[in-house]
């Protein structure tokens, strides 16, 4: 099961990625975890990324996928693998199909931006225990208060309206492409064209959840 998850920042991959990878028993793999575990062994790539990185540049894409071919060969991807947040972009893609990466299905949690906004804006958070609220679907107690301690609940910076707005801007420019990329790719019927598959991520979590895996045949 080797699989692509697309969709805008909040539109809940991270959960879905969760009841996949445990499904099917696949790491859940991410650019910014390979980065980070390949700099940390002193790979050679590892090595080149870093002094990229240090540098303040962008990683190229030839290092990205050198990086994600090492890391399928891994054991744990004998099973397959969940891309997260990978490829971003069309040339990614592209290089990832030269490289031979050959990939099963692509899922689209599709959920409009509007809904996203009303999720991420609503939430808050209480620091010290973790435990989040939602101001419309999972409202406190007191108003802006923690339900045990009573102390103050914040919203974080990556939930503020602004900073969402700024994230989906984002992810529709660089990319929401993919989904055309990969749509039409899967619809053309070539030998190593990945499924296409679009879920409704409006649904409740878990409805989300038991279509996506009907639909990759759990």
């Amino acid at each position: 099961m080797r699989l692509i998850l697309l969709g805008a920042p909040g539109a809940g991959k991270g959960t879905q990625a969760n009841y996949i990878r445990e499904k099917f028993n696949i790491p859940q793999i991410s650019t910014g975890d390979m980065l980070r575990a390949a700099v940390k062994a002193g790979t050679p790539l590892g090595l080149e990324a870093k002094a990229i990185m240090d540098a303040g540049g962008l990683v190229r894409d030839d290092i990205i996928i050198g990086l994600v071919k090492e890391r399928i060969a891994q054991p744990d991807a004998a099973n397959g693998f969940l891309f997260d947040g990978f490829p971003r972009t069309i040339p990614q893609a592209e290089a990832m199909i030269a490289a031979g990466v050959d990939i099963d299905y692509v899922v689209e949690i599709d959920v409009p931006d509007a809904n996203i906004v009303d999720r991420m804006a609503g939430r808050r958070v209480h620091v010290a225990s973790g435990r989040t609220y939602h101001v419309k679907y999972n409202p406190p107690k007191v108003e802006g208060k923690d339900d045990e301690t009573g102390e103050e609940l914040i919203q974080r910076d990556d939930d503020k309206e602004e900073v969402v707005l700024k994230r989906l801007g984002v992810y529709h420019e660089q990319t929401e492409v993919l989904v055309g990329f990969y749509g039409k790719m899967a619809a053309s019927g070539a030998a190593n064209a990945p499924k296409y598959i679009k879920i409704d991520g409006t649904q409740a979590v878990e409805a989300v959840r038991d279509e996506t895996l009907k639909a990759l045949g759990a």
